[in-house]
């Protein structure tokens, strides 16, 4: 009985049994990727505006990492059921450690061209798609239902600490190295993500589905629709990805124009959002109980769009820094149960296809991007951000009939 109290008291401590060292595996592999992501994210967002002064470019850059969730995301969530999972993680960080040293090549022989980055964060997109269908499904799999709010509460950390880590190594290293010390810095990155990846011991066993991937689609599909729960969770993140995360992409310009920052300070700057992230993911995976997730999913969203208002509008960078940490605060809650709502709401044999499903509404990210990125050009980026974060608060408002039944 000692025990059992022992567990309830301490899950974090559940996961560290040898039991679960294929969570830590994924974990670590995840942690690597939002590293490159944030680091390459704002090395690429400050040159692409050092070269084409351009903000609506810089948003362009962030969105192409977005776009093949929406494109592809359904698609990827019902073709993962029919494959091995860790097989596939490994092709994945394959693929995404050779885009990154095709681009420190060019960059190192003066070849790189703005079109090559916005290629190389295309295909990059492609590979982050994949991680709700692959490696998350398998975090699942491996801690089971029971432990699966803490293992998502404690991957939010490692994605909410790359926020941190990220841009600041992304801004000194550019600063010090150039475009090229970045993507080399990725590429090592990536081969410590690819070894754990072959460590991981997990193999997912699973009757073959016979059903074509369309019908499969179309049969997760109803089930979204048939289910409140879904249909209020994936709401809630449509609003956040279309009216709340595009804002990132207008650090590096709002740091440089309105703070007057260079590389290393935007790099700062920027990582202050993954330290309250990283904060309040850790608070949450020892703190919070399944009776809270959606209190943490929703109060997370509003949190994350006031704070982004506050970023966008006050002209000194200690405050701004200030609400950075608290839009860090906000999106732990919201990244953390997004997947475990979804996770948990879905039947295990459909995981694959409603993650899949949640990948497309992440994927709705691109419209945001491309009309903050307009915006921004024509009324300026802080302008921009913050009216974009107030239709947000709107958007949030008038879809409070969706997300009550989470």
């Amino acid at each position: 009985m000692a025990a059992v109290r022992t567990a309830a008291a301490s899950p974090v401590r559940r996961l560290l049994r040898p039991k679960f060292a294929d969570f830590w595996r994924l974990w670590s592999v995840g942690l690597v990727v939002f590293v490159v992501r944030w680091l390459e994210t704002v090395a690429v967002g400050v040159v692409v505006y050092q070269r084409t002064n351009s903000a609506f470019l810089v948003s362009m850059m962030t969105m192409l990492r977005l776009l093949p969730m929406g494109l592809f995301g359904a698609f990827l969530g019902a073709w993962a059921e029919r494959i091995e999972r860790r097989t596939t993680l490994i092709g994945v960080v394959l693929l995404m450690g050779a885009n990154s040293a095709v681009l420190g090549v060019l960059a190192y022989t003066g070849h790189l061209e703005v079109w090559h980055l916005a290629l190389s964060s295309f295909v990059n997109g492609l590979g982050w798609a994949t991680d709700n269908p692959v490696r998350r499904v398998m975090i699942g799999e491996v801690v089971g239902t029971a432990a699966m709010g803490t293992a998502m509460s404690l991957d939010a950390g490692a994605n909410n600490a790359s926020r941190m880590v990220g841009p600041t190594i992304g801004g000194l290293v550019l600063a010090n190295g150039g475009i090229e010390g970045a993507f080399a810095v990725s590429v090592l990155l990536y081969a410590l993500a690819l070894i754990a990846a072959f460590r991981i011991r997990y193999r997912d066993i699973r009757v073959a589905n016979p059903n074509p991937v369309l019908a499969r689609i179309a049969e997760g599909l109803r089930l979204v629709r048939g289910d409140r729960r879904l249909i209020g969770t994936l709401a809630v993140t449509v609003v956040y990805n279309v009216f709340a995360w595009p804002f990132t992409a207008m650090i590096p310009v709002i740091g440089r124009d309105r703070l007057g920052l260079g590389p290393e300070g935007v790099g700062i700057l920027a990582s202050l959002d993954g330290i309250g992230a990283f904060a309040g993911a850790v608070l949450l995976a020892m703190m919070l109980k399944p009776a809270w997730y959606a209190r943490a999913y929703l109060w997370g969203v509003t949190v994350y769009m006031v704070m982004l208002i506050v970023f966008a509008l006050v002209p000194y960078s200690p405050v701004a820094g200030f609400a950075l940490l608290f839009t860090g605060f906000g999106g732990a809650g919201f990244s953390t149960m997004q997947a475990t709502l979804v996770y948990l709401a879905a039947p295990p044999e459909m995981r694959s296809r409603i993650l899949g499903v949640l990948s497309v509404c992440i994927g709705t990210g691109p419209i945001g991007f491309v009309w903050l990125g307009l915006l921004a050009d024509a009324i300026g980026a802080h302008w921009a951000t913050a009216a974009n974060g107030a239709v947000g608060l709107l958007a949030m408002w008038l879809t409070r009939k969706l997300w009550r039944a989470i």
